[in-house]
């Protein structure tokens, strides 16, 4: 079997292709909860007090820095990949500040025990995708594993704080000590493989696609699949409601960050 590697330049590109087809319809297919505030306790495992808290101490690391660190935890993933689902969540909510895409998301799955960081165009450079590994790794997992989830949540919050209020040179040192995943291009070639199968035998199914899906870019109203609507304000982001009129301010989000399971 031809690696990865070894297709041609035709054969890649249509992968690929297909690949991002797939991932678009699997994207507008999801469901998002709305951002009321920087925590949004979808799942239901943090308390009134530990919402509060964690509310507090975001809305500190704003006041100081600008950046946009919100905490979700979800009820389901919708059959998606946390990577995915986190990119997309991003996105929507459009976290951090338009001219510098300084937005961090962590998002806790506890169904199918998998958390994310995800991480805003603006701050790859210092909240790295080793940081993020090593904050999963070392602060939140072990937690998580003991069924503390107010402790994981809080002491991976307070590591990204850590990082983008100044020590993140240090993290990066200590990132870099840790031996790098390597990658394993047979199993790639199979996942792709998979979901070009999978590509084909959608867009066969669905055969065309809608020309007006009910949604506008920015500054209006966006149509969810199930017919659920949220205003966005002129910034891009999704207004708040519960923590004083919290709203993201026109973040974007390319894929950056880690992901970790227990």
């Amino acid at each position: 079997m031809r690696s990865f590697r070894e297709l041609g330049g035709l054969g890649r590109a249509l992968m690929l292709a297909l690949c991002g087809l797939l991932l678009f319809f699997s994207a507008a297919a999801l469901e998002f909860p709305a951002l009321s505030g920087r925590v949004v306790d979808e799942a239901n495992i943090l308390d009134p007090a530990a919402r509060a808290a964690l509310t507090d101490k975001l809305a500190a690391l704003e006041a100081k820095t600008t950046d946009q660190l919100v905490v979700v935890t979800l009820k389901s993933l919708q059959g998606t990949s946390i990577e995915d689902y986190g990119v997309e969540l991003g996105r929507r909510w459009r976290v951090g500040q338009k001219d510098k895409n300084n937005g961090v998301v962590l998002i806790v799955a506890p169904n199918e025990r998998k958390v994310r960081i995800e991480v805003g165009y603006g701050l790859e450079g210092t909240l790295t995708d080793a940081v993020s590994r090593l904050i999963i790794e070392n602060a939140i997992i072990p937690r998580f594993r003991a069924n503390d989830f107010p402790g994981g949540i809080n002491r991976g919050v307070d590591d990204i704080i850590s990082v983008l209020t100044g020590d993140a040179a240090e993290w990066q040192q200590r990132a870099a000590k840790r031996p790098e995943a390597t990658v394993n291009w047979s199993s790639l070639l199979v996942v792709l493989l998979v979901i070009f199968i999978f590509g084909l035998v959608f867009l066969t199914l669905v055969g065309a696609i809608p020309r007006d899906r009910g949604r506008r870019s920015r500054g209006g109203w966006w149509i969810g699949p199930s017919g659920s609507s949220w205003s966005s304000g002129s910034s891009g982001g999704f207004g708040g409601g519960f923590d004083g009129g919290f709203s993201g301010g026109g973040g974007s989000f390319g894929g950056g960050g880690s992901s970790g399971s227990w």
